[in-house]
């Protein structure tokens, strides 16, 4: 299963990248809204951790992009911030808010890949 993460922190882009790869995930990085769709379309994901503030471009933009291009691909909205009460976050499929514990992404993860 490959995994599509999408920050613009390389502390979060690296632990992300090491514990996901220690579940046995192939794990594809981008740093900005522009490089993400750009792996989206080429890479395949199976699942995408997308950050709602990239540098290039909003991540609601990038989200609405990648469900126009493939919309059953599950899209984890990833922040610091609290964006629940944001109806645009609504189309992904999960919300949550940024940890070094990543017992709630990983569960997420598995949650959404078992429904594929």
């Amino acid at each position: 299963m490959k995994i599509l993460v999408v920050d613009d922190d390389e502390h979060i882009l690296r632990l992300y990248r090491e514990e996901l790869e220690e579940d046995g995930y192939d794990v594809v990085i981008a740093k900005t809204g522009a490089a993400a769709l750009e792996a989206f379309a080429k890479e395949n994901p199976d699942l995408v951790t997308l950050d709602i503030l990239i540098p290039d471009m909003d991540g609601i933009a990038v989200l609405r992009k990648m469900k126009e291009m493939r919309p059953r691909v599950p899209i984890i909205m990833s922040t610091a911030y609290d964006y629940r009460d944001d109806f645009a976050v609504w189309a992904s499929e999960a919300y949550i808010v940024k940890s070094a514990d990543l017992t709630e992404l990983k569960g997420k993860i598995k949650e959404l890949l078992s429904k594929g």
